[in-house]
């Protein structure tokens, strides 16, 4: 028992460390806003436009999507859904099979839906935005974050062209103190210029990976939103129990 106890730990180590997702990467600071219902309506678009041409998020409903972030459902119907075979209710599948992905991708793209609780918003956000030109890959560009990456730069249309223009086995980014970000001097450089400005691109990464986040657990708005009920509800129970104790003990102290 004590043998299958630490083989058990030990194949849970990389698995962990896989989804951490860091390395020996660094990671930027992404700090997950779901309140901010601009941002994750941005999200939810670009999650539609870009992403779901290969990956699902089949754990979540475009109803539920709708509903949580306060978009009409003639909006969602005529700008998010893109399958004449999908409705309103309807879980967010695409229409590429597995067999047909394995055979073009050599694996067929994951789902989504749960993507921020395994890697993390940091990855994600970080992972996005740091794609650059190899032409030695299937695709013509790798990552520095996922190296020998399997999928296009979907976003480079936005982007730009990014080149790796420094080996990062040898350069050490200064680290803003504040929040762990790299300032200075990167070894990824913007060589032709996409749709939107850095701070733009920037901006509608951290709106996706926000996106992300919430579809990972669409439950913890509403869970945010009942919390201080719950909390008023234990205490004022605590009040009640304590008197009641009070009463079954009152002749025994």
């Amino acid at each position: 028992m004590k043998k299958q106890l630490i083989a058990l730990i030990l194949a849970l180590v990389p698995f962990t460390a896989l989804a951490a997702g860091g390395g020996h990467v660094h990671l930027d600071k992404m700090e997950p806003d779901l309140y901010d219902k601009a941002s994750l309506q941005n999200g939810a678009k670009l999650f539609t436009n870009y992403c779901m041409g290969c990956h699902s998020a089949q754990f979540q409903r475009y109803a539920r999507t709708a509903e949580d972030l306060g978009i009409p459902q003639d909006v969602i119907e005529e700008n998010l859904i893109f399958s004449s075979s999908l409705k309103y209710n309807d879980q967010m599948r695409i229409s590429m099979q597995k067999e047909d992905a394995a055979v073009w991708f050599g694996a067929a793209p994951p789902d989504l839906s749960l993507e921020a609780r395994l890697r993390g918003a940091d990855w994600i956000y970080t992972y996005l935005r740091s794609f650059y030109v190899d032409d030695s890959r299937p695709w013509g560009v790798n990552n520095t974050v996922f190296p020998d990456v399997g999928m296009p730069n979907v976003l480079a249309p936005l982007q730009g062209i990014q080149e790796k223009v420094c080996d990062p086995n040898h350069h050490v980014a200064e680290l803003d103190p504040l929040t762990g970000n790299q300032v200075g001097e990167s070894c990824l450089k913007i060589t032709k210029e996409g749709a939107m400005s850095k701070a733009e691109f920037d901006k509608a990464v951290y709106d996706l990976t926000n996106f992300l986040v919430y579809a990972g657990e669409p439950s913890k708005l509403e869970s945010n939103r009942i919390a201080p009920w719950v909390l008023g509800f234990i205490v004022i129970l605590f009040f009640f129990a304590y008197l009641l104790k009070k009463e079954y003990w009152r002749d025994i102290h």
